[in-house]
């Protein structure tokens, strides 16, 4: 499967962004889906993940109550949507996929994917 993020861009502390990945090859239901992102200097980390059956969802800490990640299994498409946008926001975000079966943990790893978009910057001014 081939994946394609977008919607990224600069926005205001406060603001909000939708960002959008869409996949091509397969029926995206059938996998599990995950959003990262990854700061100038620091490590990828996981912000937000669906389950392969879409009955799971994972955010990370400090995107709890601010992030929303959805899917449309009719576009293929899976969606994070961003409110309240902090400076500490400001990363590249990436989506990924994956079609094993895996632990629920593994979903919160970049080990857990096999399937990766390009990524999307996202700039949060104070």
């Amino acid at each position: 499967v081939q994946l394609q993020a977008c919607g990224g861009g600069l926005v205001q502390a406060g603001g909000s962004l939708r960002l959008s990945c869409a996949a091509s090859g397969r029926a995206f239901s059938s996998y599990a889906t995950g959003w990262f992102r990854q700061a100038p200097g620091k490590e990828r980390e996981a912000v937000a993940a669906f389950s392969r059956t879409g009955g799971r969802t994972y955010y990370a800490d400090s995107v709890k109550g601010r992030f929303t990640i959805s899917r449309d299994n009719a576009k293929n498409t899976v969606y994070l949507q961003m409110n309240s946008l902090k400076p500490e926001d400001t990363a590249v975000y990436y989506c990924a996929a994956d079609d094993r079966a895996r632990s629920w943990y593994s979903r919160t790893v970049i080990s857990g994917y096999d399937y990766w978009g390009q990524g999307t910057l996202v700039t949060v001014s104070s």
